[in-house]
């Protein structure tokens, strides 16, 4: 499609119903498309759900419906709205599966409605775990040793199949499922009852995106590194990585339950362009428009390492890379589906160069989730593969201490930064071991009181396998903090 054909109207799918996972987050990258729809002169179609949201309000989009993000319901608007083309990578999973779906049902063919930017082969290569597996294979990109299994009409079959799956690759396993929402359904399973009660729960649900439920069961990769990538690209082949981030917390945790920094601070310079080299191979190779978010296990005692996914879509993490560096990626992505290059879109913080170009961070930022379990009685706070954060606090600072004190005060938790006081540690106060082994949403405060009881470096690394570069930066604040008391104290006895 060239840029003169772009379509008069456009249907821009935001986000489902407000839940953990999804709807704030991606009303950022909503409302960014919608600008850059506007500023071509295109009249725009929104469906949203959600009333208290910035791209839902007057004026952001010509006609805006409040309804459900379902097959059903976008099909009627399609039929009275007639637009000629369809964005799906801006409302997150749930967009994503509903613009399969219908897809998958002939209904964007009979209406003849395009999906604009990344097309839907694309994404089910990346959705579809058995082909996510085959497609990165061919350009031998390496992903974790894993087996696909489908339920088809017979939950238990499918159980059934994941457990004979994990006999042969050996316990303990990770679990993951296809077309699921903030990691639904994954987790780590050490034996087979817990992969029993997770492949069930996974098998027993609709899948919205009109497949029968999936798992891919893999072999584990703890104690490895979760680095991302966001990168995009445009129809003729340019490509940028315009953020890589690192997450606090080795592999295991959902990247929106832990501390993510950018840039990465921990990596090699080989070990960086290794990465990113490979990203922009990836991103080619499946033929993705737009934007893309890239995760990776990173060996930290190598440069191995293994693809775990790759998102066609704007996520969680490009709004954080947006803000970062200050690269409009939802506005570009959404550019890029138009036919534009990026070449041909101007480069929003200069003014006078293309967004043809890779920002360079002289400074830190790190994100913080927030978590509201406390309102809840009786739950699990332990944090894992599946996201429970409802939100997260951003900051940006010269240093990673700087900028991680700055984002812990701001969570709402009351804390003045790191903190080890028995009212930022819960529960976990009372057995540090086991509080530092199995993850909480307090394990940042643990590790403060953990560090200011005596325990070195080397044993917290032991226990979480978090790099030990972040634990010496934590260390150097409370020593910092302790300096700070003696002053105090000798300047109040003077």
């Amino acid at each position: 499609m060239a840029i003169h054909e772009k379509p008069r109207k456009i249907l821009l799918l935001g986000s489902g119903g407000l839940k953990i996972g999804q709807a704030g987050e991606f009303d950022y990258s909503g409302s960014q498309a919608l600008k850059a729809l506007r500023e071509e002169g295109i009249e725009t179609v929104l469906i949203n759900p959600n009333i208290a949201t910035i791209q839902t309000s007057e004026g952001m989009a010509d006609h805006t419906y409040f309804l459900p993000l379902t097959p059903e319901y976008v099909r009627q608007v399609i039929e009275k709205e007639r637009p000629g083309g369809l964005l799906l990578s801006f409302g997150g999973q749930t967009a994503l599966n509903c613009g399969v779906a219908l897809d998958r049902d002939g209904t964007l063919y009979k209406y003849g409605v395009k999906v604009l930017g990344t097309p839907v082969k694309a994404i089910d290569d990346t959705e579809d775990r058995q082909r996510f597996v085959e497609r990165l294979a061919e350009i031998n990109a390496k992903t974790p040793r894993s087996i696909a299994v489908d339920a088809g009409d017979d939950p238990d079959a499918g159980t059934d199949g994941a457990v004979k799956a994990a006999q042969e690759i050996g316990y303990p396993v990770m679990v993951r499922a296809a077309y699921a929402l903030g990691g639904a359904g994954s987790g780590l399973c050490r034996n087979e009852a817990e992969l029993r009660r997770r492949c069930d729960r996974v098998f027993a649900r609709t899948n919205e995106a009109g497949h029968a439920p999936q798992v891919l069961v893999e072999e584990w990769l703890g104690g490895w590194k979760e680095i991302e990538y966001e990168v995009v690209r445009d129809r003729y082949d340019n490509c940028v990585t315009v953020c890589n981030m690192e997450n606090f917390d080795p592999l295991g945790i959902h990247t929106g339950e832990s501390i993510v920094v950018a840039p990465s601070q921990t990596l090699t310079d080989s070990e960086y362009h290794k990465l990113r080299r490979i990203a922009i191979e990836v991103i080619r190779h499946l033929g993705i428009v737009g934007e893309c978010n890239v995760q990776y296990a990173l060996d930290p005692a190598s440069e191995d390492y293994r693809i775990i996914e790759v998102n066609a879509r704007l996520s969680r993490s490009s709004a954080l890379a947006s803000k970062a560096t200050g690269y409009p990626l939802a506005f570009v992505a959404a550019k890029l589906a138009l036919g534009y290059s990026l070449t041909d879109i101007e480069n929003r913080i200069t003014r006078a160069t293309t967004s043809c170009f890779e920002p360079a961070l002289d400074y830190c930022v790190v994100k913080v989730p927030r978590w509201d379990l406390s309102k809840f009685k009786n739950v699990e706070t332990r944090i894992g593969s599946e996201m429970k954060s409802v939100g997260e606090v951003m900051s940006i600072g010269r240093t990673f201490e700087e900028a991680l004190q700055k984002a812990l005060r701001m969570t709402g938790s009351g804390a003045p930064g790191l903190a080890g006081e028995d009212v930022f540690c819960g529960r976990g106060a009372a057995n540090i071991r086991e509080a530092l082994t199995k993850p909480t949403d307090r394990r940042i405060f643990i590790i403060y009181r953990a560090l200011a009881e005596g325990w070195p470096v080397e044993k917290i690394h032991r226990l979480t396998k978090i790099d030990r570069w972040f634990l010496h930066k934590i260390a150097g604040v409370l020593e910092v903090e302790r300096e700070l008391r003696q002053w105090g104290m000798e300047s109040e006895e003077n």
